[in-house]
């Protein structure tokens, strides 16, 4: 205790005599920033726009050089608010044409940003450098091609600028265009000689950034380059990216899609192993959880309408998945048609108009799964993720795919049936609604290529993190018993000897 009382009397003593030394640090820096502030009423002045005060500090003498504690000055502001009168009385009074900010930032770049009329004209005729380059190696012409400015980009191509000039991800001033949707200033670059062939190390283009924004006058205009308009994106040491219809749907930009039929786009090209009608189901519906939200899109022209424009424009609506995923309890993609595709994610509608189409129900994926078990869930999602479609929309589902003739008591190649999906899913009121159309159990009370029958899955036996569900578990049970099947008290010990079971078959071909 005394030890205690004599560390805080020290404290306090030591506290006592910095006391005195901390406030007149602070008072200090606090004079030190008002005389800052004072000295930069003029760049304060600008900022706001007050052109009466600034023209009342300038008349009072105070410097148009002055910088504010970012290190903008009153050329800057005038700058970036387009104001001509006030850009050519600084430059008169001797303000700095290339004065830098704390970030590098220059007056010409602000201008050339804010598109004020002549003020980009003005700064160049006072001898701004319009090759500088911005922090991530942006040229002047590239920040007025991003910003639309067609007087500015005329000026400065006019002063010098190199067209084709690349910053640090080897973009282009067309590129930053092109991505905007400046058509006008697209035009200007194209006629000033810009490679619309150039690329990125990705392999971007212009017409792909046009693409991947939905900027479809863009895209129609580079496309009169005569760019090939079935080029997928390609990049060194890379796989093949998307084509740009592929990327327009992916991107739920259907009115750019619909641009790129009419200029020749195939309905039917898979660059990337699937092809266009295929991604409108993953937009349409994507994986819930950890999944991608559906994208924002463009225009109005919807994706069902879309469908049935890709068809009219020759696509094969029972096309096929050329290569997707596969792996281990997934469901593969490979080999699926849009038909399949759409009822592993409930989308009714889709299916509807499919078959309106004249889409097959029948047609597996490459494993021998129907619509049937696509609808039912099979196919383990992974930690984080949910079905793109509820249980009560698979319940739709089936019901619409029993009435076309679909076979419920199927099993595909891996061994996996409706119940299995369901298990998977923890979709009970499915497994009830299954059970009461006759799923016989000696199809679906069996263990899949995994060693996991359904009651096995639904006690947590799955890829990824282990996931009981005691809703699932009961049902299950419910049903087993009402068929007169026996539980197992550790349905998880049999796994490893169902496995070795399983790997005994004879392969088939």
């Amino acid at each position: 205790m005394r030890t205690l009382q004599m560390i805080v009397k020290r404290m306090g003593l030591l506290l006592a005599l910095i006391w005195p030394l901390l406030l007149t640090a602070a008072v200090a820096a606090e004079c030190g920033r008002d005389g800052a502030a004072d000295a930069a009423l003029v760049a304060a002045a600008a900022e706001s726009g007050d052109w009466a005060r600034l023209q009342q500090l300038l008349q009072a003498g105070d410097s148009v050089q002055a910088a504010q504690a970012d290190g903008m000055t009153a050329l800057h502001w005038a700058a970036l608010h387009g104001s001509k009168d006030v850009v050519q009385q600084l430059l008169q009074r001797g303000a700095a044409v290339d004065a830098e900010n704390v970030y590098g930032v220059r007056p010409l770049l602000l201008a050339c940003e804010s598109g004020g009329a002549g003020v980009v004209e003005q700064l160049l005729g006072a001898g701004a450098d319009a090759g500088v380059s911005g922090a991530g190696g942006e040229s002047m012409l590239m920040v007025a091609a991003r910003a639309g400015r067609v007087q500015a980009v005329r000026s400065l191509l006019a002063a010098g600028v190199p067209v084709d000039g690349r910053d640090r991800n080897q973009q282009t001033a067309l590129m930053w265009a092109a991505a905007e949707g400046h058509v006008a200033v697209v035009q200007q670059l194209l006629e000033a000689g810009a490679n619309v062939g150039a690329r990125t190390a990705a392999g971007w283009s212009a017409l792909f950034f046009a693409v991947r924004e939905g900027r479809t006058e863009c895209v129609r205009l580079l496309l009169s380059q005569g760019l090939d308009v079935n080029a997928p994106r390609t990049a060194d040491k890379r796989p093949p990216g998307p084509n740009p219809l592929l990327l327009a749907v992916l991107n739920g930009h259907f009115e750019t899609a619909a641009a790129l039929l009419e200029a020749g786009a195939d309905p039917n090209a898979q660059p990337t192993g699937h092809g266009a009608l295929h991604a409108v189901v993953w937009v349409r519906r994507p994986v819930r959880g950890d999944g991608d939200p559906p994208p924002v899109g463009s225009g109005r022209l919807g994706s069902l309408e879309f469908v049935r424009l890709l068809v009219q424009r020759g696509g094969d609506v029972n096309l096929r998945v050329r290569q997707g995923v596969s792996g281990f309890a997934d469901f593969t993609t490979t080999g699926c048609t849009a038909f399949v595709l759409a009822a592993q994610t409930g989308d009714l509608l889709l299916l509807e108009l499919l078959l309106e189409l004249g889409a097959d129900p029948r047609i597996p994926n490459a494993d021998g799964a129907t619509a049937v078990l696509a609808a039912a869930g099979v196919g383990d999602l992974g930690s984080g993720l949910e079905a793109a479609g509820s249980e009560t929309e698979a319940i739709a589902v089936i019901r619409r795919l029993e009435a076309l003739g679909l076979d419920l008591n199927v099993a595909d190649e891996n061994g996996e049936t409706a119940l299995h999906g369901a298990a998977y899913q923890n979709w009970p009121l499915l497994i009830e609604y299954l059970d009461g159309r006759g799923l016989k159990p000696e199809i679906w009370n069996r263990p899949n290529r995994w060693g996991w029958t359904p009651l096995i899955i639904a006690h947590g036996y799955r890829e990824g993190n282990f996931r009981p569900d005691a809703a699932t578990i009961a049902c299950l049970e419910r049903v087993m018993r009402a068929r007169g099947l026996s539980i197992p008290q550790d349905p998880g010990r049999d796994v490893e000897a169902n496995q070795q079971s399983w790997d005994r078959k004879p392969k088939t071909k």
